[in-house]
């Protein structure tokens, strides 16, 4: 079905538009189940990506990269994955962490400052979040290129931001994806900005998908609002890695309705009146119509939805809150599988240190 959509023409994809309405020889047709437990997915990831924020202008959560307005993308991805599928995800994927299973207790923890937030639950094929811009890419791609060589029939997804499509590391990562044929599926999320710096600044290309075309694969321009657009665009690309016919590019196209982090002010370099126009085009409203306008969505759905997700993301607080703060010896403990001499004698005169000066 994507092949039918050029993103060298700026063809977007797209099933729902922005009033709600239904292409309908596009629909996915998913059972009325599905639909609900997609948009309940959605709310809690809205619900958890507003909750942290408190928690951080409370001092209770160290800075922290909010996900509002990115909640198709991430939901609707993630709703095709496959148990055997890998994600090498960047810092603004919560939807991501929250569908495929991760503990949400963990993923504050990692926010709050404690590594061991990142330890992947075993039956989770999840790599610790990336912080550097684009660094993931190449990982992601040498873990498909062992996954082709042991025949695995898996996909390997890596989600980035546009600002990410100005690095080596996405065209190293791109190049050698397009000439091994590996199962990568590279998931932008092309929200606007990368920090202050619009994407208009930073690349000529009317799309960034059509940059697939340049390494030789295809890459598809879609509604990153639009939940169904994406679960199909991430279903039909996932399946056509897993078979091994190589790899694709999903350029989503959204918007950070938040700021970059908690320590940025977007107010700074974009105006309030662009800001407005996205907010009408959120995704979780959109889908809201979509479903009331099916007779699936009533004020008694919402209710149950809201309260299920509030009282999950403050359990994951309060388990999170209760995690004592890591032990010294873990700046030292985890870099190597057994510590070597010179590492625990700087350890020895840390802890010497701390100890004369009653710490």
């Amino acid at each position: 079905m994507l092949e039918r959509y050029d993103p060298l023409k700026g063809e977007m994809f797209q099933i729902l538009d922005e009033k709600a309405r239904l292409k309908s020889e596009l629909d996915p047709k998913l059972a009325e189940a599905d639909l609900k437990k997609i948009y309940s997915l959605m709310v809690t990831t809205r619900t958890a990506d507003t909750k942290a924020m408190k928690l951080q202008r409370q001092g209770r959560m160290g800075t922290y990269a909010p996900s509002r307005g990115q909640e198709a993308c991430q939901v609707g991805a993630a709703y095709a994955f496959n148990k055997t599928d890998w994600l090498f995800p960047y810092f603004r994927d919560l939807g991501m962490y929250i569908v495929l299973g991760y503990p949400l207790k963990d993923y504050y923890l990692y926010w709050m400052g404690n590594e061991a937030g990142m330890r992947c639950p075993d039956g989770l094929n999840i790599f610790p979040l990336a912080i550097p811009v684009g660094s993931q890419l190449p990982q992601s791609v040498g873990a498909a290129m062992a996954a082709n060589f042991r025949q695995a029939g898996i996909a390997v997804v890596c989600t980035f931001s546009d600002g990410a499509t100005s690095e080596g590391d996405f065209h190293e990562a791109m190049n050698f994806a397009g000439v091994f044929r590996t199962p990568n599926v590279f998931l932008c999320y092309d929200n606007q900005y990368a920090i202050s710096y619009p994407r208009k600044r930073q690349t000529a290309s009317f799309t960034l998908a059509q940059k697939a075309a340049a390494y030789g694969f295809q890459g598809v321009f879609v509604d990153g609002n639009d939940i169904l657009a994406m679960y199909v665009a991430a279903k039909e690309a996932l399946e056509k890695a897993r078979a091994g016919k190589g790899p694709t590019m999903i350029e989503a196209f959204t918007y950070r309705l938040a700021d970059h982090t908690t320590s940025d002010d977007a107010a700074k370099y974009r105006n309030s009146d662009e800001v407005k126009e996205w907010e009408k085009k959120d995704p979780l409203e959109r889908f809201r119509v979509y479903l009331k306008n099916k007779g699936i969505w009533d004020e008694a759905f919402e209710k149950t939805v809201q309260e299920q997700a509030a009282e999950m993301v403050e359990r994951a607080v309060e388990e999170a809150e209760s995690v004592p703060p890591p032990a010294l010896e873990d700046l030292f403990r985890f870099t190597y599988k057994q510590m070597p001499k010179k590492l625990s004698l700087q350890l020895e005169e840390l802890q010497a240190f701390l100890k004369e000066k009653g710490r």
